[in-house]
């Protein structure tokens, strides 16, 4: 209770009806207010903790800012890089703190035919000929069950001692958001598109996107031609301003 209405109680109510009554009113309604403002602050961090990650809807690929089309295969290839805190906010992890950047990867088959993605080759090669590969999952397990890096070995017991806490753990929740998020597909129908996140780990790279260029190979028609390989400068997203936004 506030201390001032305390005083007034204290002063007043115990021989002025009036001031009781408008005492104990002004009570109820501090106290609702309280009641308020605690149910919204219970809400919000519900909704914090019961956050999911929801995949972006995909466009066709030709329109995103940064994309390569094959107008006679009839296949475009678009990457979307996820590096602005205000599109990072569908993610429940923040990678940014694990060293990997997240790329949407949107492919759009207009052809008459599947394409097949399963001998496909992927790589990021910056600015300074630096060639990344996009990581799996279990490696960006790995990174964040031991943020901190140590190239050098360490001496580790075989089994953990008993009750003892396993440092690191990675909540169920992100172990299944990253297998969500990852792009699986093995082929594309026609007509379609197909799209999800490749992530690399950039940690050693202060800007992994100016001047960097994506490459995809190894993709096949479904007569197994492989089809002309895709490029794409990571100049064309980050000369588009709009591109920035989710």
């Amino acid at each position: 209770m506030p201390a001032e209405l305390e005083t007034r109680r204290r002063l007043y109510a115990s021989y002025n009806p009036d001031m009781q009554k408008k005492f104990c009113s002004e009570v109820r309604r501090a106290r609702g207010v309280s009641a308020v403002v605690a149910f919204v602050l219970l809400s919000c961090l519900s909704a914090l903790a019961g956050k999911e990650f929801v995949m972006p809807a995909a466009q066709a690929a030709r329109t995103y800012p940064a994309h390569d089309e094959h107008p006679a295969e009839k296949v475009t290839v678009a990457v979307d890089p996820y590096d602005m805190a205000d599109k990072a906010q569908i993610f429940s992890v923040d990678y940014r703190d694990y060293g990997y950047l997240p790329i949407f990867f949107v492919v759009t088959n207009d052809s008459d035919q599947p394409i097949a993605f399963s001998g496909m080759k992927i790589q990021l090669i910056t600015v300074d000929r630096t060639k990344l590969s996009p990581s799996a999952p279990d490696d960006l397990l790995r990174r964040m069950s031991r943020p901190q890096r140590n190239d050098r070995p360490k001496t580790q017991l075989p089994i953990p001692l008993p009750g003892k806490k396993v440092k690191g753990a990675v909540s169920r929740k992100a172990q299944d958001e990253i297998d969500q998020a990852q792009f699986a597909a093995k082929a594309i129908e026609p007509h379609s598109t197909s799209s999800g996140f490749l992530f690399f780990d950039v940690s050693d790279i202060s800007t992994p996107l100016a001047g960097a260029n994506f490459y995809l190979t190894g993709v096949r028609d479904a007569g197994g031609t492989e089809l002309m390989y895709f490029e794409i400068p990571l100049e064309k997203y980050l000369s588009a301003p709009e591109a920035k936004k989710p």
